[in-house]
């Protein structure tokens, strides 16, 4: 069993506000830190193009992986305003779905003024998959809405270390190696999944959060290398990654670890003003540019672009 300081435990589940499950994401902003930020917590052993090509071919094993096609194919336009959006994932799944500790909830879906969707692709911990992603995906193109997509990374069990701690770009005989290795694979089981269920998005937000029944460990450099694992792991399959979190539940999770991502911020149960005030610079949560706010309301996660984001095919892809 690889272990580097505490224990490792099962993790994962949504940030209580990704989860439609309301929760207190309301945590102060970090504060400025007197030293530089490390960027990351293990060094890769294979260069960026062998591992890229070696996730392609993993990839490309899987039947079920082939490369969804987005329709129609016009790029969204450009936008001069924040523009309103909605994530969903397994809460919004028909009652009764899904692994134990996360049973569906039937909550409802967007509102029609969303313009865009962000899709959840797991049902909490890593390597479980949202049960109902391609009826979810289904709704979107029905709709032809702009689509995204979010995966929950998570502290990995010891079965997952043994099956999984010697694919990947980092040392695997070295604990945070092996960890990193294991969120990679996470990675690739999510672009998988998200594949298969004809779901294609320019980016992929790693949503990083405590997780009831599945918490992280409380070793933050061996909680940082599942993270920095899984995000190598979306970037070397194609897509660019993002981050999803808080201020302080990064922290809590990962310590001063600065990926320097776009960010996706959450503000709770709460409102647009405080979600939209969430882009500013006092809520920057690894180093990154500021996206989207989330709040909730009326059991549903919503979403608001940041001031200057005009761009929105860099984010989502139309259907």
């Amino acid at each position: 069993m690889v272990r580097r300081g505490a224990a490792l435990v099962a993790a994962a589940a949504l940030l209580t506000a990704c989860s439609s499950s309301g929760g207190d994401p309301s945590g102060a902003p970090a504060p400025e830190p007197s030293t530089p930020r490390p960027t990351a917590v293990v060094t890769p052993t294979e260069d960026p193009e062998t591992a890229r090509l070696k996730a392609l071919a993993q990839l490309a094993e899987q039947q079920a992986a082939a490369l969804p096609s987005a329709s129609p194919s016009a790029q969204p336009a450009a936008v001069d305003r924040p523009v309103l959006g909605a994530d969903i994932s397994w809460p919004q799944c028909p009652k009764g779905m899904g692994i134990p500790q996360r049973r569906t909830l039937g909550l409802p879906m967007p509102l029609p003024e969303a313009t865009y969707v962000v899709v959840g692709l797991t049902n909490g911990p890593g390597f479980t998959a949202n049960p109902c992603l391609a009826s979810q995906v289904a709704w979107i193109r029905q709709r032809h809405l702009l689509a995204g997509a979010y995966a929950v990374v998570s502290q990995p069990d010891r079965a997952a270390v043994t099956s999984y701690g010697d694919r990947g770009p980092f040392d695997a005989t070295t604990d945070l190696g092996a960890l990193a290795n294991t969120g990679y694979q996470q990675a690739l089981a999510n672009v998988a999944t998200m594949r298969a269920a004809g779901l294609d998005s320019p980016v992929v937000w790693v949503d990083v959060e405590h997780v009831p029944d599945f918490e992280w460990s409380s070793d933050l450099e061996a909680n940082g290398a599942v993270v920095q694992g899984a995000t190598r792991g979306y970037a070397d399959a194609g897509y660019g990654v993002g981050v999803y979190s808080t201020p302080s539940l990064w922290r809590d999770v990962v310590g001063d670890l600065a990926l320097d991502l776009p960010e996706w911020r959450a503000a709770g149960q709460t409102s647009q003003a405080e979600a939209l005030d969430r882009c500013g610079d006092d809520w920057q949560i690894q180093g990154g540019e500021a996206v989207l706010g989330q709040w909730v309301e009326g059991q549903r996660d919503l979403d608001v672009t940041c001031p200057g984001v005009t761009d929105l095919g860099r984010w989502f892809r139309q259907y």
